[in-house]
């Protein structure tokens, strides 16, 4: 299927593939180099267990609590222009967290999960402008390139810290320069001509929706268990005897094989007729490979960080594809894609804090691995209730 951009020339709509591509390269290395090197980070700067999980939290909270402020500055910027900004406040904040303390390095960490939630919430508007007619493929194309920027972040910090004279800060430090990269060339293919949107009239607010909710409730539920794995599964395998480069590693090839399943996931469930079972399969899968990461034989966790990869894969992308499915028209999806990520990503902040919380309180994974196939079966609860063939604001 041709790239084909709906509103520029054929470079330029190459020069905005290149550029959307390098952009979400970028929306997972500022989270998933973290955990890599979460147990030196706190042996380093004397953060506790649930000093770490707050580490681990931040990001991802401002994830949710940036989205609402994604449409405002688009109306007033922009959307290229307001992408373009995010990006250059990410590169800043990837570069000073390391070095400005443990209050930098939390405030750092903060300022770059809310840029990365403002370009989330933007770049599926884009590809709906720009790409009409290769939106799925674009998904795809957006969804995998993503899943490598956090496993190549999730497997390449722990070396670049032994590279670095085993000073972790440099390794932290290094994951600007992709930042940057796509900043130039995402300046390079603006064009001047964007003008702010003007803001809608007043419509039925989302949030009196049952069905709205149960798709962010899905989406925040399986994104808790994402981030929990991105900031603590290194830590977690450590302490099960794994050496450090295995373990980060480990979270890099389980981040890795989640590219076949995002892509294959929502193509398989749009040959069915709702999807309820993709998402109960995908769920089951992303279960099964947490519980084996913690509870299973230590040698054969290979085995289970590939499971855990694929189903959370397909569980993301299924989230993905929810956004697009429930609303009947392009303005509600955006509509339904903010509130979703806005309640989603707040409420799965709440899952590398209390795994921090329990493993602090009972010195010991076995606990917190409860709780995470708790909000595993939460996921498959609401997933059933968002996988109906029905649609938003309707009776």
């Amino acid at each position: 299927m041709p790239l084909k951009s709906a509103t520029t020339p054929s470079r330029n709509a190459i020069m905005m593939f290149v550029g959307m591509m390098l952009v979400a390269l970028n929306l997972r290395p500022a989270l998933t180099s973290v955990g890599p090197v979460l147990k030196t980070i706190g042996d380093s700067l004397s953060l506790s267990s649930i000093g770490q999980g707050v580490l681990t939290t931040l990001p991802v909270l401002l994830l949710g609590l940036a989205a609402p402020m994604a449409p405002y500055a688009a109306r007033r910027l922009g959307m290229e222009r307001t992408v373009l900004a995010a990006l250059i406040i990410l590169a800043l904040a990837m570069v000073v967290r390391p070095y400005l303390g443990v209050s930098g390095l939390f405030l750092g960490t903060a300022v770059a999960g809310g840029c990365i939630g403002i370009m989330s919430v933007l770049l599926p508007g884009i590809v709906k402008r720009d790409f009409p007619e290769s939106a799925s493929l674009m998904t795809g194309l957006y969804t995998a390139v993503l899943c490598t920027g956090a496993a190549v972040a999730a497997g390449a910090t722990e070396p670049l810290r032994i590279a670095f004279s085993n000073e972790w800060q440099p390794a932290l430090a290094f994951w600007a320069v992709p930042a940057v990269i796509a900043a130039v060339a995402w300046w390079l293919q603006l064009d001047g001509k964007q003008i702010p949107a003007t803001p809608r009239a007043p419509q039925t607010s989302l949030f009196r929706d049952g069905l709205a909710w149960q798709v962010a409730f899905y989406m925040g539920l399986q994104s808790s268990l994402a981030y929990t794995v991105f900031g603590w599964l290194p830590t977690i395998l450590q302490d099960r005897g794994i050496e450090p480069v295995t373990a980060g590693l480990a979270l890099s090839v389980s981040i890795l094989v989640q590219v076949p399943t995002a892509i294959a996931a929502p193509w398989i469930a749009s040959h069915m007729w709702d999807q309820r079972a993709m998402v109960v399969l995908v769920m089951l899968a992303t279960l099964t490979g947490i519980m084996g990461s913690i509870y299973a034989p230590i040698e054969g966790v290979w085995f289970w960080v590939i499971i855990l990869g694929l189903g959370q894969g397909g569980s993301f992308s299924i989230a993905l594809t929810l956004l697009a499915v429930r609303a009947r028209d392009t303005d509600t999806a955006a509509r339904l894609s903010g509130m979703a990520q806005s309640v989603g990503y707040t409420m799965a902040a709440l899952g590398p804090l209390l795994v921090g919380v329990l493993h602090e309180r009972f010195e010991s994974w076995n606990i917190a691995g409860l709780f995470l196939g708790l909000i595993a079966l939460g996921a498959i609860l609401a997933g059933l209730g968002a996988g109906r063939q029905r649609y938003v604001l309707e009776p």
